[in-house]
């Protein structure tokens, strides 16, 4: 409960951006929601089959998962908040246009008869008698839609388009417990406060309904008109992946720009998403720079044979030339530390089974039980190419990159997967197999942008190449050691280490 105060202290102005994000996304989606579903089940109702039809197909889509449908609309109309939007409408449909359809069907006949015989037209039936009947019914499908809404929404966070879950996503990776409860809790009030509100619109007087409807109405379009008037002065989005690193590393831009120029504005996205996620935001100019590592373009973002063996500065050359001449790209020059993949073992595993190489694997294979991350068991730089490089036969379970790491401290795997700079190596005393086939690309990370962005803006490249050759593996593990473990904030952290190297003139 202290470290939960603590933490609500420290993050209250993160608390309420993300509540306002969550809010419009939940609200905006339940109103589109009840357009569409409302309507289309009034319509319905006397053609049964049709009914049925539409009732099977929000049924399935409501079926789809989550992370799927996210990843299905990403190609088709970008990332952050219009995806997410989409998403939650999809999973609204079904509580709404069942209950709607449901609630003015199931009317006594009786009483559809003596509406008939009071010569009551097909829209005055309806809006007279139907409806008010079926109101409760409506009411409790909106209600449920909400509290699917809102409880999905914290996906919303994985393609950049914040809201609570940005929480949750930071208390599993980071392994803090506060922030994880920090956005589960204020979800789950969320959900509460909105189905009251719901509940009390259905008891209210019109008048207050109205009135209530179009205050909700106005606040969120002046949310909008308020984004497009601020969004007139030009303002630099930087993205991050998730983690502490790419969230230090994006403060760092953030900090060398502004130094670099008074005159511009630079807005964060951290926890962004997955590497692809970056790559097409880039691409579609939903954000401007992010933090990229010359390993993971050759390999997961360029097309090409890659050759064995390559330096750490001709894997540079080549990813930036591939880069330019497949997707008009620019990364810039990459700071020193080489954060590869590595495999990480506990000491006393290691001293027990005498460890020392990734090869001395291959003597204890029946004993080993890995617990890795998804994106390292489907790689090619990752697991499925390791175990052809290494002759391995081995099956790892799938993990979120934090659990992994609890994981192997609670002895419920023996093996994981590891970037060489993460501070869980330290704090959970981990030893890493030497990489003795140089199985692993190198990986240096360094800004990428689109080259009409770095051509049209000299200072931003000028201000970021000054992290050129910077940072050391033991100076990026220290950091994220402390805000992994000492909970210190990636933005005071990553000032530190640009106010101790003199990277940022007159700053103290």
């Amino acid at each position: 409960m202290t470290n939960l105060i603590q933490v609500f202290i420290e993050r209250r102005g993160d608390l309420s951006v993300a509540l306002w994000q969550h809010l419009v996304i939940s609200i905006t989606a339940l109103v589109i929601a009840i357009i569409i579903a409302v309507p289309l089940a009034i319509w319905v109702v006397r053609r049964p089959k049709v009914a049925e039809f539409f009732l099977q197909v929000t049924s399935v889509l409501q079926t789809i998962p989550s992370l799927a449908l996210l990843g299905l609309l990403i190609p088709l109309v970008g990332i952050g908040t219009v995806p997410a939007i989409i998403a939650l409408i999809i999973y609204a449909l079904l509580p709404i246009f069942q209950n709607t359809y449901l609630g003015i069907s199931e009317i006594d006949s009786s009483i559809e008869e003596a509406a008939d015989a009071f010569g009551m037209s097909r829209m005055r039936k309806l809006f007279k008698v139907e409806l008010p009947i079926a109101l409760p019914q409506i009411i409790s499908g909106i209600r449920t839609a909400l509290v699917l809404i809102v409880g999905t929404a914290t996906l919303a966070a994985l393609i950049g388009a914040g809201g609570l879950g940005t929480f949750i996503l930071l208390g599993i990776d980071r392994n803090n417990t506060g922030l994880l409860l920090l956005g589960a809790i204020s979800s789950a009030l969320l959900a509460i406060i909105l189905s009251l509100i719901i509940r009390w619109f259905q008891t209210a007087k019109p008048k207050q309904a109205l009135i209530a409807l179009g205050v909700i109405l106005v606040a969120l379009g002046g949310s909008g008109a308020y984004s497009v008037y601020a969004n007139r002065t030009e303002t630099i989005t930087i993205a991050g992946k998730l983690g502490s690193e790419p969230d230090i590393l994006i403060n760092m831009y953030k900090d060398l720009i502004e130094a670099n120029d008074d005159h511009v504005k630079v807005t964060l996205k951290p926890n962004f998403g997955k590497t692809t996620f970056l790559f097409n935001a880039l691409k579609h100019d939903q954000i401007d720079i992010y933090p990229e590592f010359t390993g993971s373009v050759l390999e997961t973002l360029v097309k090409g044979k890659n050759p064995k063996g390559l330096t750490a500065d001709q894997t540079y050359a080549l990813a930036k030339k591939r880069l330019a001449t497949q997707a008009d790209l620019q990364l810039l020059k990459p700071m020193a530390y080489n954060n590869t993949y590595a495999l990480a073992v506990t000491k006393t595993f290691q001293q027990t089974h005498h460890l020392k190489t990734i090869s001395d694997l291959r003597q204890i294979e029946t004993e080993l039980n890995p617990g890795m991350t998804l994106e390292f068991i489907d790689r090619e730089d990752g697991l499925r190419g390791l175990k052809k490089a290494y002759d391995l036969d081995v099956t790892a379970k799938s993990m979120e990159p934090a659990l992994r790491y609890e994981a192997i401290h609670k002895d419920r795997v023996n093996l994981v997967d590891a970037y060489s700079t993460d501070s869980e190596l330290r704090q959970y005393q981990l030893a890493i197999l030497k990489d003795d086939q140089h199985f692993f690309p190198t990986y240096q990370g360094a800004p990428l942008m689109k080259a009409s962005f770095a051509k049209a803006h000299p200072k931003v490249v000028t201000a970021l190449n000054q992290l050129a050759g910077k940072i050391s593996e033991t100076d990026m593990q220290e950091m994220n050691y402390k805000v992994n473990v000492q909970h210190k904030s990636a933005a005071s952290v990553a000032r530190q280490y640009l106010v101790s190297h003199d990277l940022l003139k007159g700053v103290k």
